[in-house]
């Protein structure tokens, strides 16, 4: 069977549970501007080398272009992702991470308010450790501290 168009009624949220948990995976399709397509392409490089290309393809079916403010939509299993916020690879793959985590979250069943955010971020957290660790290249280690710094450091004394 295939994967609900929506991802919206009880039923349909139920139905991606049972495929996920059947080991379902989408072929995640990007669709936008050819420096959209790069730009995300370099942020699923990252991912891949961290190892979470299995958790995103089983959560996410679309990165789409759009002109208005980058999110999740869950119910399109799809990340709305404006060019402009692609500036950072590691940043941008950080950001895909974190809403898969939503992603997967909703599926599950799990309330975002509260405690989902926290969740999120510190899965975004993780993978920029993983990707610090797994990587050769002493550029991209560099900028994963300097990315773990910005969102592990506290704001207040």
């Amino acid at each position: 069977m295939d994967f609900p168009e929506r991802v919206y009624t009880k039923d349909e949220v139920k139905r991606a549970r049972e495929l996920i948990e059947q080991g379902y995976k989408h072929d995640l399709d990007t669709n936008g501007s050819t420096e959209f397509v790069a730009r995300v392409n370099e942020a699923l490089k990252l991912i891949e080398v961290a190892g979470y290309c299995d958790f995103v393809q089983t959560y996410i079916r679309t990165i789409r272009e759009i002109t208005g403010l980058s999110q999740l939509r869950e119910e399109e299993a799809a990340i709305w992702f404006n060019v402009k916020a692609l500036d950072d690879s590691i940043d941008d793959a950080g950001f895909i991470i974190q809403k898969t985590q939503q992603m997967k979250d909703f599926i599950d069943g799990k309330l975002y308010y509260e405690t989902g955010e926290i969740r999120a971020v510190n899965k975004r957290i993780e993978f920029v450790k993983n990707l610090k660790d797994k990587t050769d290249d002493p550029d991209i280690k560099k900028r994963c501290e300097k990315n773990l710094k910005q969102w592990t450091e506290k704001p207040f004394p």
